[in-house]
Parts: C-alpha cells; structure tokens; sequence
C-alpha cells in the first residue's frame, strides 16, 4: 500500500529496512564451528531479510524451530516477497561463533531460539580484535568486507546502505574536554572499515552511502550517556557542541574530490595497525 499510494505514484524513492549485522568467525576449525557461524547469520540477520526478500525464513530456522515458527500463509508471501528496495546494514563488530548441538556451551546459548549457537569475543583469552568501550563491540575492519560480500551473494547484490557503524573508546582515565576531543583512535576505525567497505565495493557490492554512528555524543540505551560514538562533544551543562579531531578528518574527507588522494587514503588506512591490536 506505501509502495503503490506514497512511493511509486507520488514521491519516488526506495523502501528497506536496517538490519543489525555483526559477522562471525568459526571459533576452531572444525567444520561444526564453520557451520555454527551459517546459523548465527541466519539467526541474527537473516530471519529478518529472508521473508522482505524470499518470503520465508531460512531454512536453517525453520528446520530447528519446526512448527514454533510462524508460517506465512500464500498471499501474506505474495505480499512481503521482494517487497525491499534497499537493504540497511548496521555494522559494528565481529565475534567467534562455536557450535552448542555436539558440545557443551555456556547456560542459554544450547537453546533452539539461539540457534544451538555459542558467541563470544575471545578464543583462548585473546580477543578477536581491538578492544572498545562495551564488552562485544571489536575492533575487526575485515568483517565489514566479509558481511557485506555475504549480503551481496545471499540477496543477488540488492543495493545496500550502510547505516550505523561507529566506535565507542575505551573508557580514559581523563575525562578532560581536551582529551575528548583529541579522538585519534575514532579516525582510525573509521579509516579501517571505510577501507574494507571500500574492497567490498570494487568486488562488485552494490552499496550506495555509508552513515558514521553517530553525529553527536547521545543516549545510548543501557549506557546512557557513559558511551561516545559522536564526531561532536556535547556538554552536559550547556548542551554546547563542540567538533572532535574526527569531525575534522571526515569533513576533509568528504569534501576531498581528488581521485588520487583518495587511492592514497585507501592504500595508506592500514599503515598505523596499533590500535587494531589492542
């Protein structure tokens, strides 16, 4: 009814929907972690696509979750199958994935609603990535390639936005306004995943804009304003704004139009890797 009344006859434009889309590794070599990393894709990302674009869940849910799963009735698939214009990605990190239906996992994680999926940051206590300021949020440039090049096959390479991806720093000893905004760390991230997305594209990934998390310092749920995605400080008392070195760097970037310096930016966004080691 949109498409028809709003989009198609009036306005134009495209209709999509935002998916949180973490990407996994196995957790060992076994092929029973490489296939739990399939069923924490299809249980976290790909049950909310799957219906928009195919008009049924995955395979993989339905063959767990049997008859407690819903099922479309033909004219409800009729209705939602390839209804997406565009799909959103909302990318921030990458874990392990192990598999709970042949060995023992953590209390919760060897139930069918979590696909008999255990999922964690660290293998053999070294973490998977760069440490951030929440517990499951990695540092790992490379996952962005890998989750949209898996988008890019799995829905025939639907155009695709990047909608949120941002860094939280570790918490600083100092919480001096100078230090705030002397945020370093930031364009590095930035630059690393703005460099693995940009791998995505040349190998053909139809992706058309890519959103920094997030414009301002803001209230993020269960954090509340303890966590600082934003290229812009905001001060509590007076609400003023005030733009981080990693406003500076994107504002450049953006408005950088030579082809040249941008080729140098993407061959140069790994030379400083310290921080994707932490």
């Amino acid at each position: 009814l949109v498409r028809l009344n709003f989009v198609q006859m009036k306005h134009g434009g495209f209709i999509g929907i935002v998916a949180n889309a973490l990407m996994y590794e196995p957790l060992t070599d076994k092929e029973l972690d490489r296939q739990a990393v399939n069923r924490a894709l299809a249980f976290n990302m790909y049950w909310i696509l799957d219906p928009l674009v195919f008009g049924d869940y995955p395979p993989k849910m339905r063959h767990i979750l049997g008859s407690e799963l819903l099922r479309f009735s033909p004219r409800e698939r009729k209705l939602i199958e390839g209804s997406l214009d565009f799909i959103g990605i909302n990318h921030y990190s990458t874990l392990y994935a192990k598999d709970c239906t042949h060995s023992a996992c953590t209390d919760g994680e060897d139930r069918p609603i979590q696909g008999f999926v255990n999922t964690t940051g660290y293998r053999d206590g070294v973490a998977i990535g760069g440490l951030t300021g929440l517990p499951r949020f990695f540092v790992v440039p490379e996952g962005m390639e890998k989750i949209i090049d898996y988008v890019k096959k799995r829905y025939n390479n639907k155009p695709m936005f990047v909608t949120e991806n941002g860094f939280p720093p570790p918490e600083q000893q100092s919480e001096q306004v100078q230090d705030l905004l002397e945020d370093k760390d930031r364009i590095k991230f930035h630059k690393a995943y703005l460099a693995a997305l940009a791998r995505a594209i040349r190998n053909g990934a139809d992706v058309r804009g890519y959103f920094i998390w997030s414009l301002i310092d803001n209230f993020e749920w269960v954090h509340g304003y303890k966590k600082r995605f934003g290229l812009y400080y905001v001060d509590r008392q007076t609400l003023n704004r005030t733009l981080k070195l990693s406003a500076r760097w994107f504002t450049s970037f953006l408005t950088n139009n030579s082809h040249s310096n941008k080729d140098e930016f993407w061959r140069d966004s790994f030379e400083n890797k310290d921080m994707l080691k932490r």
